[in-house]
């Protein structure tokens, strides 16, 4: 039991405590000595969510191979080091367990062509429980199951051989309904399954599994067999947390938790009708997707180095650019189109239908759900082609899937895995909605994925309508009371009849006026040191939006940016495995509120004190590459920041820039119109107060003229001048890249 920090074990190893089982090279020569497997045949697919989980799944095996990058990356001959990045790859995209192994000759199924590999990476995911304490989820999943963890691992195996052939070395993903290798063969000698008496295959760990194996010819360090005797492996040090591996205990409170809630209890978070930050619903503008400042950057209004970097700022490194192309791969198959009519009989029960789809949801791997009506302003008005956006589904199921503790910690917050951490969460999140969508697609229910790549909405408005946390300092940011703001979020859009949730209190406006840290530790000073304004109709700490996008645009040292995240006191595990201190801050600060203006400052002075925030490079995997052209190369620098307490801030010396709606650009123009900061920082004079604003809102007063949005220049939807990068047919920087 750790008292003030989470434990050090290096993140390479896994959830699981493999390192301390016994191992047996003599299984590993019988296993060796067996003829040779037949060709793998594809079992057929399960219906309705079966169906559509294969339909991903082999959508992803489509990149299962592919070129090589033209020159080797840099430090990739330390074979030990080799194995660290790609076994934390792994678990960082969420494999149950994870073993190397050479392929013996005979590990080739007969009538497959050997490839020349070396080594195989087996990785395993854990089969989800079916819900058994909800019926309709229940009998969507039931059948479901091996489909759903076979596009699962498919994801995985993808991901990493890509990430292998961009340091310049082949790989192949071998996965189900394309199988060369026999994956049960390399699961007993790469150590992460024992082979029974009846032939079936076992794990000490774990009951239900699938496996898929990445080929290649990287050299790698390997694991050896398990012993028969590992199986006893489920000891009193197992259920404590030997070698702070997850323990039991967590395993099993977790199983114990009902199948529409998350693994966190949001259900005793403090519900409110209204959030805990006025929103003026009738003076929120709806604003059109080119006001974004991401998508400014795309079109040119921040200029030309700006422009350049928004196609690859998030993808820099090797293993965020692996999974760019299952991103784009998703994007036409965004929405579940009704093939039925539904059957309102069966699904006239909003709450049942909630239960259901949250219960769906987490079967598939979301972190964190609820659902909200989604509000006139949280329609996006205009697509990034200038065409008007008709608002077309009542509801929102918003998802939250968190970008990985252990992998924060050993970050700095923007250096080069901050956008692995982004795409993941991205890709994973699409993968949940996509899936979802076609679900009800066939339930007869029209849906659509609205993800990073393409979305209709505005998210952050709709995750806290749904309940999933409360507008923090760090300004157009979310944070939830057990991950804080260390997740990326996805909503699914739906008319299927639901029961909303309601926003939440657990005292952040308080925590958050007497914290600083977020702002103190932004490497741009994008994060306000003062008071909320009312921003386009909504009180919130109004972050530098140009500051912050230019930052993490170009970023030198590193990829993206996730500073504030990193450092937030709020980014912690919160679970029976977590320090106690973080668990006994966390109840406090969800069951007592009448103590937050006490314990605010002393949890903002004990956060820097014990050093939350700093690097923990026991948990650092992966190594610092840039992807330059076609290859990864040694970054010309790494941001190693660590907080800094002693830094003095003073808002009054803080200039921010404020885009109001009538500032936008056009939502139809083809041209790029480039910001204009003076006028930017001098619109701060226009800000109101949230008093100042509630109440002339009461008196009847009208809504500010700035919050009108720039209207339509009027000539229809214009012909983009730049192609979105997530879009299926963009084509990645090249020659560019090098500068």
């Amino acid at each position: 039991m750790h008292l003030l920090k989470n434990g050090n074990r290096p993140f390479h190893l896994g959830p699981f405590p493999l390192e301390t089982l016994p191992r047996d090279d003599t299984l590993g020569a019988l296993e060796i000595s067996r003829p040779a497997a037949p060709p793998a045949v594809d079992r057929p697919a399960a219906p309705m969510l079966g169906e559509v989980t294969r339909k991903f799944r082999d959508m992803f095996a489509g990149f299962a191979s592919g070129d090589v990058a033209p020159a080797t990356a840099p430090d990739t001959d330390d074979v030990k080091r080799c194995t660290v990045d790609i076994m934390g790859a792994a678990y960082f995209l969420d494999a149950s367990q994870a073993g190397i192994c050479l392929i013996p000759e005979n590990a080739w199924r007969t009538g497959s062509t050997p490839l020349a590999h070396s080594h195989a990476i087996v990785i395993m995911v854990e089969h989800s429980p079916v819900p058994g304490d909800e019926p309709l989820s229940a009998e969507w999943t039931r059948s479901a199951v091996v489909d759903a963890a076979e596009m699962r691992a498919t994801e995985i195996a993808v991901n990493i051989a890509g990430h292998i052939r961009l340091m310049g070395y082949d790989a192949r993903a071998d996965v189900p309904g394309d199988r060369m290798l026999d994956e049960e063969r390399l699961a007993v000698l790469a150590g992460i399954a024992i082979r029974n008496d009846d032939d079936s295959l076992a794990n000490p760990y774990i009951k239900n599994f699938t496996f898929v194996v990445i080929s290649t010819e990287y050299q790698l360090e390997c694991d050896r067999p398990l012993a028969v005797k590992a199986m006893n492996a489920k000891g009193l040090r197992y259920w404590w947390g030997i070698n702070d591996a997850q323990s039991g205990r967590e395993r099993n409170r977790r199983a114990k938790r009902p199948s529409h809630a998350s693994r966190y209890p949001m259900e005793t978070v403090k519900r409110v009708d209204r959030p805990t930050t006025l929103i003026l619903d009738d003076e929120v503008p709806r604003v059109p997707k080119r006001a974004a400042f991401f998508e400014r950057a795309l079109q040119g209004d921040l200029g030309d180095k700006a422009q350049r970097e928004r196609a690859r700022f998030a993808t820099k490194h090797p293993l965020a650019r692996s999974m760019v192309s299952l991103i784009r791969a998703m994007v036409p198959h965004q929405d579940g189109n009704p093939t039925v009519a539904p059957d309102m009989t069966k699904y006239a029960d909003p709450a049942q239908n909630t239960k259901a789809l949250k219960a769906l949801s987490y079967f598939l791997g979301a972190d964190l759900t609820g659902v909200c009506e989604i509000p006139r302003y949280a329609w996006y008005s205009h697509k990034d082609d200038g065409s008007e956006i008709e608002m077309y589904h009542k509801y929102a199921v918003v998802m939250l899937i968190d970008q990985g503790f252990d992998t924060m910690e050993g970050a700095s917050g923007d250096d080069w895995i901050s956008g692995g951490q982004s795409m993941r969460g991205y890709q994973r999140g699409a993968e949940i909605s996509g899936v979802m969508a076609h679900m009800l697609g066939q339930l007869g229910f029209s849906a659509r994925a609205q993800t990073n790549a393409d979305s209709d909405v505005l998210q952050i408005p709709l995750v806290l309508l749904a309940g999933l946390g409360e507008m923090s300092r760090i300004g157009e940011l979310v944070l939830n009371p057990f991950v804080g703001p260390r997740f990326k979020s996805v909503v699914l859009t739906t008319d299927m009849p639901l029961d909303v949730d309601k926003p939440i209190d657990f005292g952040l406006q308080t925590f958050c006026n007497g914290c600083l840290k977020c702002a103190r530790e932004c490497p741009c000073d994008a994060i306000p040191f003062g008071d909320k304004v009312m921003f386009n109709g909504y009180e919130i700490w109004k972050p530098d939006a140009e500051r912050c996008v230019r930052y993490r645009l170009t970023n030198p040292h590193g990829s993206a940016c996730g500073r504030c995240m990193k450092t937030c006191p709020i980014n912690k595990v919160v679970d029976s495995d977590g320090a106690l201190l973080t668990r006994l801050a966390s109840w406090l600060g969800v069951n007592a509120l009448f103590l937050k203006p006490i314990m605010v400052p002393l949890a903002t002075w004990l956060d820097d004190a014990i050093g939350n925030g700093r690097r923990n490079l026991n948990k650092k995997w992966w190594f610092d590459h840039e992807v330059v052209g076609d290859r990864a190369v040694a970054p010309k620098g790494v941001n190693q920041r660590e907080i800094d307490p002693s830094r003095k801030v003073d808002p009054a010396k803080q200039r921010m820039a404020y885009y109001h709606a009538n500032m936008m650009p056009p939502p139809d123009t083809p041209d790029p119109v480039p910001v204009e900061r003076k006028a930017a920082m001098a619109a701060g004079a226009l800000m109101e107060t949230p008093d100042e604003a509630e109440a002339r809102a009461a008196a009847g007063g009208p809504a500010p003229a700035h919050y009108t949005p720039t209207p339509p220049m009027g000539a229809g939807a214009a012909k983009k001048s730049v192609k979105n990068p997530y879009a299926a047919d963009f084509k990645d920087v090249k020659a560019a890249d090098a500068d």
